[in-house]
């Protein structure tokens, strides 16, 4: 794990050196797995352009989990807020670097017997990502994260 974690990180470095923040009014699509040390989460999100680099949005991610002899899932509803850096760091019009939180709710299903403290609630985690474009609408997008669902994702966007 702490491999995949350098790596993560090694490519986050490397693409904070890469613009093209969601403009107010338009809307894009992720989907993609996350990168997690307890399963293999994966998500689906919507962000809109709200002001000039800056968003909010929804997400929806799943997991399924064993530990030892128990069978465990994980269901996590999001909101978060992103703030787009790519006009500050004058970055090329393929690439978008962003930060923000996400509050989310998450719903834990244990099975019965299960005695540990996995229990459902609100989280807050913090994230920073980059995405490429390979057009002007479709693109890759990585994300590093920590709070409640430490991790991170890796998947496409489709810009609309």
């Amino acid at each position: 794990m702490r491999k995949l974690i350098f790596a993560v990180s090694i490519l986050c470095v490397g693409f904070l050196f890469a613009q093209s923040p969601i403009a107010p009014g338009e809307s894009q699509l992720n989907a993609g797995v996350g990168l997690s040390s307890w399963g293999v989460p994966i998500y689906v999100g919507v962000d809109f352009g709200v002001a000039e680099d800056i968003s909010v949005g929804g997400n929806f991610s799943y997991r399924n989990y064993s530990e030892f002899t128990y069978d465990w899932s994980l269901i996590v509803l999001g909101v978060n807020g992103n703030y787009h850096f790519d006009n500050i760091l004058d970055l090329p019009s393929d690439w978008n670097v962003y930060g923000g939180l996400t509050l989310g709710y998450y719903i834990w299903s244990t099975p019965a017997g299960y005695n540990g403290n996995r229990g459902s609630g609100l989280g807050l985690d913090a994230q920073i990502g980059t995405r490429y474009f390979f057009s002007d609408s479709f693109g890759i997008n990585l994300e590093v994260g920590g709070g409640t669902a430490a991790g991170g994702k890796l998947g496409i966007t489709k810009k609309f």
